[in-house]
């Protein structure tokens, strides 16, 4: 084991250990279940796109870049092939037996960079505890949701331009007909 894996396991098992609050570990487990393929952060955006009709657009597509970015990772993760962490007990089942890159990392940051850039203030603080929890369940080496983290951020950093493209308010033409105000 070089020195970087046995950080990975250390910082792991440190953080597993506060899953043994039952507080701790039902908030964990709570954040790992709403963030399982991204539902959390889908919901939330659909959500936006329903109740903000002038951004519909923009949360649309904010919306589009944090499921890509989750399609992304899980693509990764089949290249890469990690298996999970052995050396700890879970506190939740997981969808597949890869560990890199993080999906729930991926989708919690993608969704704090393109929600934030609406003006979403919860979305930050809200992926990091995503994040957190993923080793607090004991399912994730730190650098399996550093590289996740990373991978959605950049996502939909490079959607960014779409992303303000979308935010351009469509103007209102309600009683507007044939181009002029009735």
């Amino acid at each position: 084991m070089d020195h970087t894996d046995h950080l990975d396991h250390r910082i792991l098992s440190a953080l597993r250990a506060r899953g043994a609050d039952p507080r701790v570990a039902g908030a964990a487990r709570a954040l790992s279940w709403a963030g399982e393929h991204g539902a959390l952060w889908l919901a939330a955006g659909l959500t936006g796109a329903a109740v903000d009709g002038g951004r519909r657009r923009a949360w649309l597509r904010a919306t589009a870049l944090t499921a890509g970015a989750h399609v992304a990772s899980m693509g990764v993760k089949r290249i890469v092939r990690r298996p999970r962490p052995t050396h700890v007990e879970p506190l939740v089942r997981t969808a597949g037996r890869h560990s890199f890159p993080s999906s729930h990392a991926t989708s919690a940051a993608a969704a704090a960079v393109a929600f934030g850039a609406l003006g979403v203030r919860a979305a930050r603080p809200l992926a990091a505890a995503m994040c957190l929890s993923r080793l607090v369940v004991g399912v994730h080496y730190p650098s399996d949701v550093a590289a996740g983290a990373a991978l959605g951020a950049l996502t939909a950093r490079l959607g960014a331009r779409w992303l303000k493209d979308g935010a351009r308010t469509v103007p209102d033409t309600r009683g507007v007909r044939g181009g002029a105000r009735s």
